[in-house]
């Protein structure tokens, strides 16, 4: 069926898309997005991203973009997770990344990118179908859930997109403390 669907997890959402959807106006809130089949497009300030099975994307800050699927069918269905992410969170792994390493470190360089797309690397892979697997049993997800959030949070930051996320939620982005 197709649809966007709530799980038992907190902020863990599924979705599955059936028939082309062309890019529309949408607000996307700090999220991971991974698609395991299909693609799906992000357009911000007329650039596009797709990402698909083999990149997933990272929003680290709420933001108007266009989104749609445009080649979905109901052969080649779009099938995908949406995982939103906790500035308490992810400010704290950050953190406590800088200090398992003995670094203190302010991101230098550009500021945040509004959307980045990162390969999947096994980490990423693995915390993501260890998530996903809670699914099959509540106890196990209202016991587990949080663990695993955090481990998939973790795996974005060591990930490809680790530095557009540590920009966007470290403790020396003025803008998101400011907004925290």
């Amino acid at each position: 069926e197709a649809g966007l669907f709530e799980t038992g997890l907190k902020g863990v959402r599924l979705f599955r898309v059936t028939e082309p959807v062309p890019c529309v106006p949408a607000v996307y809130e700090p999220t991971v997005v991974a698609i395991v089949s299909g693609a799906k497009e992000a357009v911000l300030d007329g650039e596009h991203h797709v990402y698909d099975s083999s990149r997933y994307m990272l929003c680290p800050m709420t933001l108007p973009v266009e989104a749609g699927a445009p080649r979905a069918s109901k052969d080649d269905p779009l099938l995908g997770v949406m995982i939103s992410l906790e500035t308490r969170v992810m400010r704290a792994l950050v953190i406590e990344m800088e200090t398992a390493a003995g670094v203190s470190r302010k991101e230098k360089g550009a500021p945040a990118k509004a959307l980045a797309m990162a390969r999947w690397d096994a980490g990423f892979g693995q915390a993501l179908l260890q998530l996903l697997e809670l699914l099959d049993d509540p106890v196990d997800g209202a016991v587990l859930g949080a663990g695993r959030l955090r481990e998939l949070c973790y795996a974005v930051l060591k990930g490809e997109a680790g530095a557009a996320a540590r920009r966007a939620f470290g403790v020396g982005n003025e803008i998101a403390r400011a907004i925290e």
